[in-house]
């Protein structure tokens, strides 16, 4: 066995044990044939490509067909939240403070968060106009000029928008790149009037409420509120589609319950801390909450994935038996 052809096997581990005792030689032999004389590893494209059909078919095996429509209908709402809230925040970044203040700032702008809003805002174009690939890019190109904030703020010295801000919009972000690549224009467009609308709404706000930089007055309403309202719609998905036999909108609801905690973050912090206000939350508080969020929000989807196998296990002897027989 040569090296490329045991490190496609060892790939293979993504696969149910019984699916790769079944077809484990020939997906590899395909890939081999493939392959450019004197390669020793796989591809990048090839190991995504195998690590994404090992993960299908385990989600395949438990039962859950309904599991990528719900991922699907997660990053639809995910990628609408995004951009309605880049929009808010783009105004909030217009409006710096008066030179008299104190207040640092980012040459016009209140901090170097105007460059990921905008990035947003371009996610949000792309959507509307662009194929699913490029509109994916843009959201991943988001995200990344989202995280890298926070070091090219300790490198430059120029503010930033806070921690809890960035952290919603990287977890929408991430649950975004879900999207089908094939969607009809009415859903393809509503990323680009989220963001009309977050930018006339915010534009609508006194400067004495939206203004100045993100604090208390400001960010924290706007995401609290946002993460109710998120919640609120998912579960009543959840609810409406389940009535007609569609669980997608219960997996949906079940993968936003990461980015929902995470715009909640102050508020859940301030609990954590033993003090109901979402003002008295301290770092560590914030710190320790966002780590739990983090950990268990996405680790309730491979249990609910258990769960749903092991419910629809019982019914699969019924059924071998009927096909013997």
């Amino acid at each position: 066995m040569t090296d490329l052809e045991r490190r496609y096997f060892r790939l293979l581990a993504a696969y149910p044990a019984d699916y790769r005792r079944a077809r484990g030689s020939e997906i590899v032999g395909t890939y081999l044939d493939l392959a450019e004389p004197g390669r020793r590893w796989p591809t990048p494209a090839d190991a995504v490509d195998l690590l994404r059909g090992g993960l299908r078919q385990r989600v395949r095996a438990t039962g859950a067909t309904d599991l990528v429509p719900g991922v699907r209908l997660a990053a639809a709402l995910a990628l609408l939240t995004a951009t309605a809230l880049a929009g808010m925040w783009t105004v909030l970044e217009l409006r710096p403070a008066p030179p008299g203040f104190g207040e640092p700032s980012a040459g016009p702008f209140v901090s170097l968060g105007i460059v990921a809003w905008a990035g947003w805002l371009l996610a949000a174009a792309a959507q509307a106009l662009t194929p699913g690939r490029w509109h994916r890019r843009a959201v991943a190109l988001a995200v990344l000029v989202t995280v890298a904030l926070v070091p090219a703020a300790a490198l430059t010295g120029l503010p930033r928008p806070p921690l809890f801000v960035l952290l919603p919009q990287v977890g929408l972000g991430v649950v975004a790149l879900g999207a089908s690549r094939i969607q009809p224009v009415s859903l393809r467009v509503t990323p680009l009037v989220a963001a009309v609308a977050g930018l006339a709404v915010a534009s609508a706000m006194p400067r004495n409420v939206f203004s100045s930089s993100y604090r208390a007055l400001t960010a924290e309403p706007v995401l609290g509120n946002t993460a109710v309202a998120v919640l609120a719609v998912a579960v009543l998905l959840a609810v409406g589609l389940a009535l007609r036999g569609d669980h997608r909108g219960g997996w949906a609801a079940l993968i936003l319950l990461t980015p929902v905690g995470l715009l909640a973050l102050h508020p859940l912090a301030g609990a954590a801390d033993g003090v109901p206000s979402a003002f008295a939350a301290n770092w560590t508080a914030l710190a320790v909450t966002a780590a739990v969020i983090g950990l268990i929000g996405p680790a309730l989807l491979p249990v609910a994935l258990a769960v749903r196998g092991r419910l629809a296990r019982p019914s699969a002897p019924g059924r071998t038996y009927g096909a013997r027989h």
